[in-house]
């Protein structure tokens, strides 16, 4: 398998995994609160982590001695994505969630037109345009169907945008760093940093009173889920071209989407599942048309130059 497609692969695997859990946090926030629910997901993949390198790689736990200062950044702004995104998901819901949070590759592609002087074509300049009025059509049709009461949406967006803008962060300082980082090494630094910033404001206690299989099915695939999509978008980046791999990742709502049409058709009750409506699918429809375009034709020499080290 080339390197392109291995990166492919597990950009799939990345965007597979974020469409489930926006709907998982959801439903986990039936039985813990946002904070505990992220120092979870980033203790649990940092407690894996570090015993699996123990035991075939101990050489590679040397950087917990002292890590890069980048990748300390990085892993305090991936904490604050995944707060914000917790709270998306609270206040606003999954779908929702989904579509602003896109604002993070628009970011990112963004942050190479302007700092890293990538090329900007008409197409890419029309996918902007484009996203930003998808963006703009779903905020408003969301504004409807809540009856004009926009306190929480206008919360929870943002939220998100603070998620967003900091994913993107963390995204150009680990393509940075997977040039000369091994991805095992960076995933350790980047689940132990923000596990370490969430330890005051996680609820302990109500994690010692787990006894349902419910709550244990949700904590272990919500902290399974940080291990396993964060690590395939690490191996991605490392494989591959960043714009690649935020087409890929840009599409996960679909897979949302999908998944909330069944649970509605199932009428489920683990959580309310407002429906979605046409034109809000149409806004949905036009960000993600418009961020692929925007992203798919990026050929900046910031997200070409090497591949990194393989492990």
């Amino acid at each position: 398998m080339t390197d392109n497609a291995k990166g492919l692969l597990y950009a799939t695997t990345t965007a597979s995994l974020w469409g489930m859990l926006a709907i998982v946090l959801k439903i986990s926030l039936n039985y813990f609160d946002a904070y505990t629910v992220v120092w979870w997901r980033f203790a649990m993949a940092f407690t894996f982590l570090l015993l699996l390198l123990g035991l075939k790689k101990p050489g590679y736990l040397k950087i917990l001695r002292k890590p890069p200062l980048k990748l300390l950044l990085a892993g305090a702004l991936l904490g604050i994505n995944y707060i914000g995104f917790m709270q998306g998901v609270y206040y606003t819901g999954p779908a929702v969630t989904q579509v602003m949070i896109q604002v993070g590759p628009l970011t990112l592609a963004l942050t190479g037109i302007l700092f890293f002087k990538e090329r900007i074509s008409g197409l890419r300049g029309a996918g902007f345009m484009i996203a930003l009025s998808g963006f703009a059509f779903f905020y408003y049709q969301q504004l409807q169907r809540l009856g004009g009461e926009p306190q929480l949406l206008n919360l929870g967006v943002f939220w998100i945008l603070i998620g967003a803008w900091a994913w993107s962060g963390y995204a150009v300082l680990n393509k940075i760093l997977v040039r000369t980082v091994p991805s095992a090494q960076i995933n350790l630094i980047l689940y132990g940093v923000p596990a370490l910033l969430y330890v005051p404001l996680a609820d302990f206690s109500r994690l010692m009173e787990v006894n349902s299989w419910e709550e244990i099915v949700l904590l272990l695939f919500m902290g399974g889920n940080t291990l396993a999509a964060y690590g395939a978008l690490s191996m991605a980046l490392k494989y591959t071209e960043a714009n690649k791999v935020s087409m890929i990742i840009t599409v996960n709502p679909v897979i949302t989407f999908f998944l909330m049409e069944v649970l509605i058709w199932a009428e489920v009750s683990w959580f309310d599942v407002p429906p979605v409506n046409l034109l809000s699918y149409l806004g949905g429809l036009l960000v993600l048309v418009g961020a692929l375009l925007a992203i798919g034709v990026v050929k900046g020499s910031l997200f070409k130059k090497g591949r990194g080290k393989k492990i």
